[in-house]
């Protein structure tokens, strides 16, 4: 709500890396749409760069997994307390959440029911587990944004408005993939085969997945002595943390520890064995044949399988959008140093189905290639003018 006279005031809460970024390209386009706008929130290094003012650091939200959760859990119902009352306080036209789901709706809907709006960026993974969640979603929002275009239908029948906007690494990577470019600015530029290893950005992920790696690491080598393997974490702290894991045994088992250049590492790349999330997408994207793997902790995996809250039978993004296998998909006890071999050395051996699979790649990234922080900038400032 605008008061006269007062310029636009949105609080963004963004949470975990891919949040920063989405909220930064957002921010980026509502200061060139609506000059003068104020923009202030949880913010991570892109939004700061972006011009949206901290009130909290966005790693104060990256935590994942029950035990992660349950652990945080005093202090993140502190910080959304303190947050509801700065928002209502600044005061804010309207909140804008950006992923971070488990933190971000409780906020948007406590603030919703003050009569603020409150609008949601990213779909929560309803179409792979929890559907049951669409109801109280549909309730806690004004609006959702959405990158992928199945998802608006899925809130439709709960009377939530959605607009499907594209997602911004499409529109980032519209040029597809420099191959030549990344091998020579990286330094790897060989005859032998470029594997990316991607263990994930949370320390819960790095405990679990760097062993797992540098065994596989070990089996690749054996049966690719040429193979150069990079493995590509998101920043000094998680190089620093993953040399601390290997026990300083990366060097000796040939493989690269690169910090910061996920995504030249993963376009120099002729296959990628990384962890679920949004980079496999990236990956999809920069046409780089991928196996995809994870581990969760115990407690989670075992709860989410005793209450049946797994819906799809897909976990990665690439299968999701086309809705088949189109990558393999390794979980817990399947995620090993010989089955994350097996399919490494699987994709290097079949030039036909690589060459298949970078086909999809251009296709979806034409599809998702929309603008989307500009789309997303016109639906928020659309809707506001309507409220």
């Amino acid at each position: 709500m605008v008061m006269p006279g007062q310029p636009l005031r949105l609080a963004l809460i963004a949470g975990e890396d891919s949040g920063d970024l989405l909220a930064a390209d957002l921010a980026q386009a509502l200061q060139q749409l609506e000059p003068g706008i104020e923009l202030a929130g949880v913010v991570g290094p892109r939004m700061r760069r972006a011009g949206v003012s901290s009130w909290y650091d966005i790693e104060e939200l990256s935590v994942m997994g029950l035990a992660e959760v349950v652990r945080h859990l005093p202090r993140l119902v502190r910080l959304r307390r303190a947050l509801k009352h700065r928002i209502l306080a600044w005061p804010a036209s309207a909140v804008i959440t950006v992923d971070a789901p488990d933190f971000n709706l409780g906020l948007a809907r406590a603030l919703k029911a003050t009569g603020l709006p409150a609008i949601h960026y990213v779909s929560p993974s309803v179409w792979a587990w929890r559907a049951g969640r669409i109801p109280r979603i549909a309730r806690s929002l004004d609006h959702l944004l959405t990158l992928f275009p199945f998802e608006p239908d899925l809130y439709a029948p709960h009377g939530l408005g959605a607009t499907f906007v594209g997602h911004p690494l499409a529109d980032e990577l519209a040029a597809g993939p420099d191959r030549a470019g990344a091998r020579q600015e990286l330094g790897l530029e060989t005859d032998g085969p470029v594997i990316a290893l991607l263990p994930g950005s949370r320390d819960g992920e790095l405990k679990r997945h760097a062993a797992l790696l540098q065994d596989t690491a070990r089996a690749i080598r054996q049966s690719q002595p040429d193979a150069i393997l990079v493995m590509l974490l998101t920043g000094p702290r998680q190089r620093d943390r993953v040399a601390e894991l290997l026990g300083g045994k990366a060097e000796a088992d040939g493989i690269r520890l690169l910090a910061g250049t996920t995504r030249r590492g993963i376009e120099a790349a002729d296959v990628a064995l990384a962890a679920s999330g949004t980079v496999t997408l990236e990956a999809f994207l920069l046409e780089c044949p991928l196996v995809v793997f994870y581990r969760l902790a115990p407690a989670t995996y075992h709860l989410a399988r005793s209450l049946h809250l797994v819906r799809s039978r897909h976990v990665a993004l690439p299968n999701i959008l086309t809705r088949r296998d189109l990558v393999p998909e390794l979980l817990q006890q399947a995620a090993t140093p010989d089955s994350l071999t097996r399919e490494a050395l699987a994709w290097l051996a079949d030039d036909e189905r690589t060459a298949a699979y970078r086909a999809q790649a251009r296709h979806w990234r034409e599809r998702l290639a929309r603008g989307a922080g500009t789309r997303a900038a016109e639906t928020i400032l659309g809707e506001l003018d309507r409220a």
